[in-house]
């Protein structure tokens, strides 16, 4: 490894988020792993949840950094990650770092090492009304100072460079577009017992549309909800995320309006469970009001589903031409576009068969090979 690149990497999120930013880090650190030349010290402020930190295991090329000394104290880990971290990547000889959730530690430029940051989204800055106005005023500043730190920021989708370039201003030429990779288990379809294994867990219904994300009012899982009053009585809708006060208002409005037994929300369902709940739906819905890119979609397309999704960010990026898109407040036309791609509609294999031909530029190796010879590019 004398002729390898010393990455250093943000692994805060690595260890601690189970989705969004989470399954970004650990499927690009996965994929970079494979690539022999460089050798990744991913830093996190702690150990995290094991089972999220073992789906990154540690190997000859790949290990974990925490912190040393006094920023060991509970009260000194965020200090650690906006200073400290930079002393101990000089002593680690870092060469080049990649900032995967959108920040930079502050001084790392003046200390010579090369800087990398992966910006997701600005939804804070498009849409504060769905935050609280001092994380709005957190995320701001970190935004800026990672343009200001940053030799070159990356942006997940076309949206979100546009987004970058504007409330940024930041010119063009500097934000590459790298899509986010889909993680491979995506790819591979289970196998009839671990069909029955999930469906058994977890009480499924036998006819149902699926979602799959944050349950908040920003995902508008809601509209999907209003929309079962005009599709078929056999068709369920299932929602997979984590439970938050927007979920208690739509469990209150499905118990007001008679749709309890058509509705079933599940809170921490495993990633290993995610394949099989896709793979035994009709089809997947994602009425998400704005996205930076929007993972869950790709994760869809490959298991076979056709999509539904909403107009107004980066959604027809991710889903492509021959998935659905309607207005984030039009039921009708969400009920509407779902009873076209049901099991029995017509063309929907061959909406499925063009959608699964446009996700292949988002196969797992793109983005860590992309990443790699940025890396090169910069040393």
């Amino acid at each position: 490894m004398n002729d390898s690149i010393k990455i250093g990497l943000d692994a805060k999120r690595i260890v601690r988020n189970g989705t969004g930013l989470g399954s970004y880090g650990r499927t690009l650190a996965n994929d970079l792993a494979a690539m022999e030349e460089l050798n990744l010290l991913l830093y996190a402020p702690d150990k995290g949840r094991d089972d999220l930190r073992g789906q990154v295991p540690e190997r000859r090329n790949l290990s974990y950094c925490y912190p040393k000394g006094l920023y060991t104290m509970p009260f000194c880990k965020a200090l650690w990650r906006t200073k400290g971290m930079v002393g101990q990547m000089v002593e680690d000889g870092v060469q080049v770092f990649h900032g995967l959730s959108g920040e930079l530690p502050v001084g790392i430029r003046k200390r010579g090492i090369k800087t990398v940051v992966t910006i997701h989204d600005l939804i804070f800055m498009r849409h504060p009304e769905y935050y609280n106005s001092i994380d709005v005023k957190i995320y701001t500043r970190k935004f800026h100072h990672a343009l200001r730190e940053a030799d070159r920021i990356v942006a997940i989708s076309e949206c979100t460079k546009r987004d970058i370039c504007e409330l940024g201003g930041v010119d063009p030429s500097r934000v590459d577009v790298i899509y986010q990779s889909c993680a491979q288990r995506f790819s591979d379809s289970p196998d009839e017992r671990g069909l029955w294994r999930v469906r058994q867990k977890y009480g499924l219904p036998d006819r149902y549309i699926l979602n799959v994300g944050s349950i908040e009012q920003r995902k508008n899982v809601l509209l999907a909800v209003k929309a079962l009053h005009r599709l078929p009585e056999d068709v369920s809708l299932v929602i997979v995320g984590r439970r938050t006060p927007y979920a208690d208002e739509v469990v209150k409005y499905v118990n007001e309006t008679g749709l309890c037994g058509r509705v079933l929300i599940l809170h921490g369902v495993p990633d290993e469970d995610l394949p099989a709940l896709y793979r035994m739906a009709d089809m997947f819905v994602y009425p998400s009001r704005y996205e930076g890119f929007g993972i869950p979609i790709i994760e869809a397309i490959r298991l076979g589903l056709p999509v539904v999704a909403c107009t107004g960010s980066c959604l027809e990026e991710a889903g492509g031409p021959d998935s659905l898109y309607v207005a984030p407040d039009d039921d009708e036309a969400m009920a509407h576009a779902i009873s076209k791609v049901l099991f029995g509609a017509e063309g929907r294999q061959q909406r499925i068969e063009r959608s699964m031909t446009y996700v292949q530029r988002f196969e797992n190796t793109g983005a860590a090979q992309r990443f790699a010879d940025l890396y090169r590019e910069m040393l």
